[in-house]
């Protein structure tokens, strides 16, 4: 039996698996810098991260970001990221189901639209992500990481807001 709800704080372990699945070479973080940063995303009022349980295993998760703001009628948007399935798990619709909830608690939040970025070459994900609905073309995404943006000399003003 699947059960899709929302991350809590003993489900730890399980999503660090997933997450080492979908990024291999992030650094291996301690358990209490792990617990303190779950705890922190937990406690964000505008995130939520949702997983799917197959008999008591972490089997799929994605997370879904709240953003308010101040256009589009002061409705808020959303970004989903970090979406994977272990994989064991694999082709059973796990991800399908994760997002599916994600999409319908944006839309119980009132958000306007929901956007997520994926790999270039991810062929299979963006069927699946065209089948609930995403389009691409409509807008454009641009990624700048903060590596990149030291290397290119960006950061002179880091933090600074004039």
């Amino acid at each position: 039996m699947v059960v899709i709800r929302e991350c809590r704080e003993q489900d730890l372990a399980g999503l660090l698996t997933l997450y080492a699945e979908l990024r291999p070479r992030d650094p291996v973080l301690t358990a209490s810098v792990a617990r303190t940063a779950l705890s922190q995303l937990l406690a964000a009022p505008g995130v939520r991260i949702l997983v799917a349980e197959v008999a008591g295993q972490l089997a799929a998760t994605c997370q879904l970001g709240v953003i308010p703001t101040l256009t589009n009628g002061g409705r808020p948007f959303a970004i989903i990221e970090h979406v994977v399935t272990a994989s064991a798990f694999r082709r059973q619709g796990l991800s399908q189901k994760v997002l599916e909830q994600a999409l319908s608690l944006a839309w119980s939040l009132d958000c306007y639209k929901v956007m997520l970025l994926s790999g270039e070459g991810r062929d299979e994900a963006h069927r699946l992500y065209e089948k609930l609905g995403f389009k691409a073309g409509i807008e454009k995404g641009f990624v700048i990481k903060q590596a990149d943006a030291m290397a290119a000399g960006q950061a002179l003003h880091h933090g600074a807001i004039e």
